[in-house]
């Protein structure tokens, strides 16, 4: 699973395999923990990260939000700006 980015110990990844499942989503990694976030919503849809780290997945989330949905329809790898 390709990263998409990383950033304040946080990294995103997303799945590029014709079995992965909608809603469009995106893997987040905090150190032990992981939580799958829906990339129009923001939610989470599994597991669980600290509340600081989800609240700055959210916001990069929604800064990317048009060009992840582009990665997720054309399957195409390409790393995006981390947050700063």
């Amino acid at each position: 699973m390709p990263a998409l980015a990383r950033f304040y110990g946080i990294v995103i990844k997303m799945y590029f395999l014709q079995s992965e499942h909608n809603p469009p989503h995106i893997h987040a990694m905090y150190g032990e923990e992981a939580a799958v976030f829906d990339i129009r919503t923001g939610q989470i849809l599994d597991g669980e990260i600290p509340a600081k780290a989800a609240g700055l997945v959210r916001e990069w989330i929604a800064l990317n939000r048009d060009a992840l949905i582009e990665i997720w329809q054309t399957q195409e790898f390409r790393k995006l700006d981390p947050l700063t």
